[in-house]
């Protein structure tokens, strides 16, 4: 689908604190779903206009409608109804009579949202979307919303107007797709990706550019002359039985869909792995799962594991090869180690006018849990969510960070899809640390450094260098 994932996440930000002013009238809206017993409820009928996000929301009798805005024009998205009431389920008063936040549900990702008298003109007419006009769009949607031209590439956009005069009315689609595709993979941001339509998936392929681990593995598969994805996952299952045989010596538990690994690499060192912040469920489907169909799934594991490591001293924590997923999966891991709320990380998007970073905290949890001396390992591989499960767990003392930097790709990915069925996805939202420190495009730094996945022994260097912290306690 086209709305944002939960967090392979688009998302963005929006606001916990809401507006206060003796001048501004408050919205009556009350708090609850959009739709109340397959009806919309009324106050959330009309159309809305995001801050941020390009967004124009519609609530009907019928149900929910996107449509995108841009300088360059405004167009429909091709989502349903039940689709959007995944990103905007929810609907809370914001601080005017005509302004609401929507969200996925209470505690997620806030989106605000002003009531206008009707969708502008041209919305829904005909509009022959011709080369140049799709090059307007793509433009558009990058200077109105992608967050970090002055980290990854300060002259970007000139670059791309640059490439203006090479776009004609006749240029193919296969020429234009690989021009947004260069200009794109020069951000070297992991969540920017250009996807072309259906039609044209197998012909048309967008590739980011390889750094870090990803390079060496990369490197790899051109010295051995086989494919980038037989090496990596290669080595990922060298990853996997390092973990088994060597830091955890055959005594494994493995869980929610053999996303989560635990133990003890060592008398009272308790080992805990997660792999992704999500996919916690066995599907054929290739779209994310609802936050909490995933918790149900892995909270039964962490409980397991918490419960155990009642026996330990310290934990070693390692999403060094951790893939993303869910925010709120990252939050819920790292509310079993903390024993007072504390603030975790805040987050803002680019364009949303007076809309004041929403900020997120970590609360105890009733259920299993370990307050003792936690080690969390992190990596250049360790993105996105896993990012965010770091600010996190870096907000408790008695957390030791340690490995190498993050990734630094921190934004929920921005979902937009142009007019002619291609999509790009972007960053379009800051996150900062509970200090305030932002650590987009140079990562996490750890505390203290520990070598992983070095060039040398990229199969067994991991595992190795766990077993030896595990073994130094």
């Amino acid at each position: 689908m086209n709305i944002p994932p939960p967090r392979s996440r688009l998302v963005p930000l929006l606001l916990l604190g809401l507006l206060a002013s003796c001048a501004t009238p408050r919205s009556t809206l009350g708090h609850g779903p959009v739709m109340k017993d397959g009806a919309p409820r009324p106050e959330a009928l009309g159309v809305w206009r995001s801050r941020g996000y390009g967004w124009l929301l519609t609530v009907t009798p019928q149900g929910l409608h996107l449509h995108h805005e841009t300088a360059a024009g405004c167009y429909a998205d091709p989502s349903s109804s039940t689709e959007l009431l995944e990103l905007f389920g929810v609907q809370e008063p914001g601080p005017s009579a005509d302004s609401a936040d929507f969200l996925s549900a209470p505690g997620e990702t806030r989106y605000r949202f002003d009531r206008v008298a009707a969708l502008p003109a041209g919305c829904n007419a005909p509009h022959p979307w011709s080369a140049p006009a799709l090059f307007d769009v793509f433009q558009a949607t990058l200077t109105e919303h992608y967050a970090f031209f002055p980290e990854r590439a300060p002259d970007w956009l000139s670059r791309l107007e640059a490439q203006r005069s090479h776009v004609k009315p006749d240029t193919d689609g296969r020429a234009l797709f690989t021009l947004f595709a260069e200009a794109l993979q020069t951000l070297g941001d992991s969540h920017v990706e250009l996807l072309a339509d259906d039609a044209s998936s197998d012909s048309l392929h967008y590739e980011e550019r390889a750094t870090g681990t990803f390079a060496l593995l990369e490197r790899v598969a051109h010295e051995t002359d086989r494919p980038m994805q037989v090496v990596q996952k290669e080595w990922l299952r060298a990853y996997w039985v390092g973990i088994v045989q060597t830091v955890l010596r055959g005594q494994v538990h493995v869980g929610a869909n053999q996303r989560v690994l635990w133990g003890f690499a060592a008398p009272r060192v308790g080992y805990l792995n997660v792999l992704t912040m999500g996919g916690f469920v066995a599907t054929s489907d290739e779209g994310a799962l609802p936050l909490a169909q995933e918790l149900a799934a892995l909270e039964p594991v962490l409980d397991e594991a918490m419960t155990a490591f009642a026996a330990a001293d310290v934990v070693i924590v390692d999403v060094s090869n951790n893939r993303g997923g869910h925010d709120g999966v990252a939050r819920a891991i790292a509310e079993r180690f903390t024993d007072l709320r504390r603030h975790a990380y805040s987050k803002w998007a680019r364009g949303a006018k007076d809309v004041p970073p929403q900020e997120f905290f970590l609360t105890p949890t009733s259920r299993p849990a370990f307050h003792g001396p936690v080690q969390l390992v992190t990596s250049g591989v360790t993105v996105s969510a896993g990012e965010v499960f770091t600010l996190a767990m870096r907000a408790l003392p008695q957390v030791v960070h340690m490995g190498t930097a993050t990734r630094g790709c921190f934004s929920d990915v921005l979902v937009k899809p142009l007019p002619n069925g291609w999509t790009v996805h972007l960053s379009n939202e800051h996150y900062t640390d509970a200090k305030g420190q932002d650590h987009e495009a140079h990562g996490v730094p750890p505390e203290r450094p520990l070598e992983l996945f070095p060039e040398a022994d990229l199969r067994q260097g991991h595992a190795r260098a766990i077993r030896a912290l595990a073994d130094s306690r």
